[in-house]
């Protein structure tokens, strides 16, 4: 049985975990893992590679999200949708978000130091963009955009720290994930239109009201399948690849029917479980088709 101290620090975990909403990491990470996979063919790969990349990971999500609490308190307080959300809650306090943010900002700035000087010098500018995402609604419709951007470096990163080095076409995956990313954060945000439109923030939803604003997400979907599909050109991919690129290709269409301009009930299906699947079919697809070469 677990003594109170155990109980407290568990307790203490989970609110941190719900916080930051940890189990979204696999939105990203998967294409993270993915071009690690695609590095290794030209750069050699050390088990203590994969430590410190998945380290990064959670140091810079962590980091990230956490901060958006931070900067969203009052916003999400005033929302009955977020209003539960831990900080205006009450259940974490913003001293102990700032010492959480603080800490996990030390772990992916450290972990990209023992990846590499380029990793380590690029880590900063990283947790800025990171971090400006929380302000970009208080002033452009394009907040979408940018998130899509700032989650998108994961792969980039990812590919720099095995191969030290810039190359071209991970670019593809970038952009994959960030229209992918941008795609599904609109649908998302359709349920706050009448509270961020009260509240002057901005979003493709508020700028264009939501019948546009899910042809939005349809056509950033379809340009990120045309991502997906370009990667299999430009890495020389299987037919594995080939096969998981028309799965998601499904998947987004199956997503885009979930949601209607009048019936929201069913994003957080779209949001959650068919987003998590499109990432980890990719991974499994870029895996399977590596070893299958």
């Amino acid at each position: 049985m677990k003594t109170g101290i155990e109980s407290k620090i568990t307790d203490r975990i989970l609110v941190y975990g719900r916080m930051i909403k940890f189990t979204h990491t696999i939105f990203a990470l998967p294409f993270a893992l993915s071009a690690v996979i695609l590095a290794q063919r030209q750069h050699s790969l050390r088990l203590a590679d994969i430590f410190w990349i998945l380290l990064a990971m959670v140091g810079a999500r962590s980091a990230a999200m956490g901060f958006n609490r931070i900067a969203d308190a009052d916003f999400d307080a005033g929302n009955p949708r977020t209003s539960i959300r831990e900080i205006p809650s009450g259940k974490l306090s913003m001293k102990s978000a700032s010492t959480f943010v603080i800490l996990f900002s030390l772990l992916f700035i450290f972990a990209a130091a023992m990846l590499a000087k380029i990793c380590f010098y690029l880590s900063f500018p990283v947790l800025g963009i990171l971090f400006s995402y929380s302000y970009t609604k208080r002033f452009t419709w394009l907040a979408h955009l940018y998130l899509g951007f700032a989650i998108s470096l994961a792969p980039m990163g990812a590919w720099m720290a095995v191969a030290k080095s810039f190359s071209w076409p991970i670019l593809l995956l970038s952009l994959a994930l960030m229209t992918h990313i941008a795609g599904f954060d609109i649908l998302y945000a359709c349920q706050d239109m009448a509270f961020d439109r009260k509240e002057g923030l901005f979003s493709i939803p508020v700028r264009f009201g939501s019948e546009n604003a899910l042809r939005i997400s349809s056509l950033l979907h379809i340009l990120s399948f045309c991502f997906f599909l370009w990667i299999y050109f430009a890495f020389d991919m299987g037919f594995v690849y080939f096969g998981a690129v028309l799965i998601i290709g499904g998947l987004f269409i199956f997503e885009h029917r979930l949601v209607k301009p009048d019936d929201l009930t069913r994003v957080n299906i779209a949001f959650f479980h068919v987003n998590s699947i499109i990432s980890v079919v990719l991974f499994i697809g870029v895996l399977v088709d590596e070893m299958l070469v």
